[in-house]
């Protein structure tokens, strides 16, 4: 027994996977299940009124309270993790597969401390509208390099505070981050990070997407996040 516990505390990457949440008791247990393996898995909570905290205390997680909005919850998580290498991770989005391995792989290699790692996309839903949205995700990351944060976003310390880190954005601060970060540096993992489809059902499929596509464009026509986020009634 004490052999398998050297050998599991051995293979594990030396990461802290950092998760922003807000009223997330939905989806959580499953995310930070899938989590296992991580060397510290770390919540950052945004004044959830559900049973956010409680859930990630009694799962293992680390929790910290930060300023509600996607981008400051990030950066503080970045600011308290512990591990040399980060991995971004939204509270309704599950690692599944050789996840573990993967990262392992990437991190493994020295030249990847100056790179930056997506999982593929991924939705928790069977429809054909699903897998159409996965084609155009897996186009616009391979055509432009822009995974968004649904992906997750594995990166070494170093290199997240030469690039700035996340701005205390209310939306596309994934966008921001991986313009900086730059096409030529980002490494898109085989596993799959699979996400909760409950807003496009929500919402409506076509609808969703384009109010996504117009977040997006609205962001190149270089219409500030907030003014976006004010429009789009984030």
């Amino acid at each position: 027994m004490a052999v398998d516990i050297a050998e599991h505390a051995a293979a594990r990457p030396d990461v802290s996977v950092i998760i922003p949440a807000l009223n997330a008791a939905r989806h959580l247990p499953e995310t930070l299940s899938a989590c296992r393996g991580a060397a510290e898995t770390v919540v950052v909570d945004g004044s959830s009124t559900d049973e956010t905290v409680a859930i990630a205390l009694r799962m293992g997680a680390r929790v910290i309270a930060s300023d509600r909005g996607r981008g400051a919850q990030l950066h503080r998580g970045a600011t308290e993790a512990r591990g040399p290498w980060l991995l971004f991770l939204h509270a309704d989005t599950q690692l599944t597969g050789n996840w573990l391995r993967d990262v392992q792989n990437f991190t493994g290699q020295a030249s990847n401390r100056l790179r930056v790692a997506a999982f593929s996309f991924g939705l928790d839903d069977s429809s054909a509208s699903a897998r159409r949205l996965e084609r155009i995700v897996a186009w616009r990351v391979r055509r432009l390099g822009l995974p968004y944060g649904d992906q997750g976003l594995l990166i070494h310390r170093e290199l997240y505070q030469l690039l700035g880190g996340y701005r205390a954005w209310p939306l596309m601060e994934d966008v921001d981050l991986m313009r900086r970060a730059g096409r030529r540096r980002l490494t898109v993992l085989a596993s799959v990070a699979r996400t909760s489809a409950a807003r496009f059902r929500r919402e409506g499929w076509r609808r969703r997407s384009w109010r996504n596509f117009g977040c997006l464009t609205l962001y190149f026509l270089g219409v500030s996040p907030r003014a976006i986020a004010r429009l789009y009634g984030e």
